[in-house]
């Protein structure tokens, strides 16, 4: 029986899309394909999410690949990408009513530290009973120790959690701890159907 949901962050209560940054800071596609490239498929960004720099170091350490005349939109996406990240339409009231009906809900996010700035200004941080955040564990999916180390920290049993992610590697990374898992793909309608 499933007594806890399990959610991922972006793209699953967050929308993710480092395309609105880009367009909003680039003035060339050109532009856009080399920050696009720098820092959202970096080495930084994976590196942030792992815990080992800070948000604030990105720009420093990418801006040494990129040429001087793009050092002002690469600052701007550096500093200013998560002012972008909004809720995914439903996800409020998908959460309040999983609330209602006696669901436990935890966070388990690859994220930076970033998120602590941007989640309390988008999500009542107060529906959920845990979260983890991998760069405060130096932990990510689909690790499987990431998802032992949510289930240990609030002792929680594997197979009464769904887990709900967009990625298809990071379902599977729960489903081979035990717990149960779908692929979110922007609507709440299956998983409600599940557990409503």
């Amino acid at each position: 029986m499933i007594k806890n949901v399990v959610f991922d962050m972006g793209n699953v209560l967050l929308r993710y899309d480092p395309e609105l940054p880009l367009n909003a800071f680039c003035h060339s596609e050109a532009e856009k394909d080399l920050i696009r490239r720098e820092l959202f498929q970096g080495p930084e960004w994976v590196q942030g999410d792992l815990g080992t720099i800070e948000d604030e170091d990105r720009f420093e350490l990418i801006k040494k690949r990129v040429s001087p005349k793009h050092w002002e939109a690469l600052q701007n996406c550096c500093e200013k990408w998560y002012r972008y990240m909004q809720p995914i339409e439903g996800a409020i009231s998908f959460c309040e009513r999983l609330r209602q009906r006696g669901y436990r809900l935890f966070v388990l996010s690859n994220a930076s530290n970033a998120f602590h700035w941007f989640f309390p200004a988008n999500v009542p941080k107060e529906y959920f009973e845990g979260i983890v955040v991998s760069a405060e564990i130096h932990l990510l999916k689909p690790d499987r120790e990431i998802y032992e180390y949510l289930l240990k920290r609030y002792g929680l049993k594997a197979e009464e959690c769904l887990f709900l992610d967009d990625l298809p590697e990071n379902v599977e990374g729960a489903r081979a701890v035990g717990m149960n898992a779908m692929q979110f793909l922007g609507d709440y309608g299956p998983v409600e159907t599940l557990l409503l």
